[in-house]
């Protein structure tokens, strides 16, 4: 059965953020707001439960979702060969609008689809995204929507989409940010922009001035 919670009542938070870490730990999905766009949540340790979030978003494995932490300091734990510059932008840029690309460690034992041995890591600012985080630990996220739809700005939209495919819904109401983050690859040769979103080429040229933009 679905349930949905209105979190911004923090008398109803609780019993949400709840209700959600319950469901990922049964290898359910949940709903969650972030500061971009609405988020289609699973236990990223869970091989299962991000099979379960590929097929409710009608995507293969050579799309593998995004891995959303409650802390910078998160990241080392999931990537690794980090450069001293990388450290200082997250620092300065997390929580907010910037996911990065890295190799991940290789002791990790998940399995979140093609990866080639890099992972994808953002840290949201959001309260509700950031509670549930310090909850659960790191999350396996993507947009919530259907593939080829935009992604869910309010919880309407999002349910309106994945119906009870979900689990539970936190309604966080509408998205402050409404565009997609910004996706640095740091696996290259050469620092890349993939995606520019809110985080613009011009703010990470201040931490490296040799990433390079987007691939025309």
């Amino acid at each position: 059965m679905t349930e949905r919670f209105d979190c911004t009542d923090e008398e109803r938070r609780g019993a949400g953020l709840d209700a959600a870490q319950q469901a990922l730990d049964d290898g359910e999905l949940v709903v969650l707001p972030t500061d971009t766009v609405y988020g289609l949540a699973a236990d990223a340790f869970s091989p299962e439960a991000v099979q379960r979030l590929l097929e409710a978003k009608s995507r293969t494995r050579a799309m593998p979702p995004p891995v959303l932490i409650g802390a910078p300091t998160t990241l080392e734990a999931l990537a690794s060969e980090i450069p001293t510059w990388l450290r200082s932008l997250t620092q300065a840029l997390w929580p907010g609008p910037l996911t990065v690309v890295c190799h991940q460690q290789a002791s990790l034992t998940w399995d979140l689809g093609d990866t080639h041995h890099t992972v994808a890591v953002r840290m949201p600012d959001d309260p509700v995204a950031l509670a549930l985080l310090k909850q659960t630990g790191p999350l396996a996220v993507s947009s919530a929507n259907s593939t080829g739809e935009a992604a869910a700005t309010t919880i309407d939209e999002a349910e309106a989409m994945l119906g009870d495919a979900v689990a539970v819904y936190l309604d966080g109401g509408p998205s402050v940010g409404g565009t997609a983050s910004t996706i640095l690859d740091v696996t290259g040769s050469a620092p890349r922009l993939l995606r520019e979103g809110p985080v613009t080429l011009e703010q990470l040229h201040e931490f490296n001035n040799t990433v390079e933009p987007p691939s025309a």
